[in-house]
């Protein structure tokens, strides 16, 4: 799925390509999005790239090629004639009840949903849509509202979580340094990264020396839970 800016790139790089045969400038895409920075532009080139909309041709300048259009151009999780939100947990999670699993209430079992992927790597979207359920021990868990995402990505590997993982995240709004959060940058792209409070800036930082520490300022970044656990499949 992609989001209302992914979308809109989508869109007008194809639409320029088709109308003059060269793809649009950075600058150009900036402004046509009207975002801050080249760097919000670079994020979602990459993550387009990722999900096998575009690719980027070697040895040439500003050298895209649109590979294909999303079905729809209503973004995935945008309501017809609504805002989308990309948040992770807003608009699907809400203050969401763990139910106990049937088959497990022997066990004291707790069934949490699986919300989509997380990145540990390049940001990408999270997919806001419930997918299924997996079964955790309550005692694992703690209180609060937890959720699940699938990891895709290196950059947390010496945390000790490793691509195709599930992280257990514990929804919260504020966190402490040092802690592993789920964080949402610019409202559009989500990550799982250590947090680090630098003065008045967030610095989210990865476990892998392959990646650098990205700092923000912090009306660009929401916490959208804490790490509280882990499952892995051999």
């Amino acid at each position: 799925m992609l989001t209302k800016k992914q979308s809109e790139l989508l869109r007008f790089i194809n639409e320029r390509l088709k109308e003059t045969g060269v793809p649009p400038s950075f600058d150009e895409m900036k402004d046509a999005l009207d975002l801050r920075s080249k760097s919000g532009i670079h994020r979602l080139i990459m993550a387009l790239e990722e999900r096998g909309f575009i690719r980027r041709l070697p040895n040439r300048a500003r050298a895209l090629e649109v590979l294909r259009l999303p079905e729809s151009s209503t973004p995935a999780g945008a309501p017809r004639g609504g805002r989308f939100s990309p948040s992770v947990i807003e608009g699907n999670l809400g203050r969401l009840r763990q139910p106990t699993a049937p088959d497990d209430t022997a066990n004291n079992n707790v069934a949490i949903p699986v919300m989509g992927r997380i990145a540990a790597g390049t940001p990408i979207s999270a997919i806001q849509s419930r997918s299924h359920t997996i079964s955790m021990p309550a005692d694992m868990l703690g209180n609060g509202d937890h959720y699940a995402l699938e990891v895709r990505g290196d950059s947390m590997i010496e945390a000790g979580i490793l691509d195709a993982d599930t992280v257990i995240i514990r929804r919260q709004e504020t966190a402490e340094t040092g802690d592993i959060v789920v964080a949402l940058i610019d409202d559009e792209e989500a990550t799982l990264k250590r947090l680090r409070k630098r003065g008045a800036s967030i610095a989210l930082e990865a476990a892998n020396p392959a990646y650098e520490t990205r700092i923000f300022g912090p009306d660009r970044v929401r916490i959208q839970g804490k790490l509280v656990s882990l499952m892995r499949k051999y």
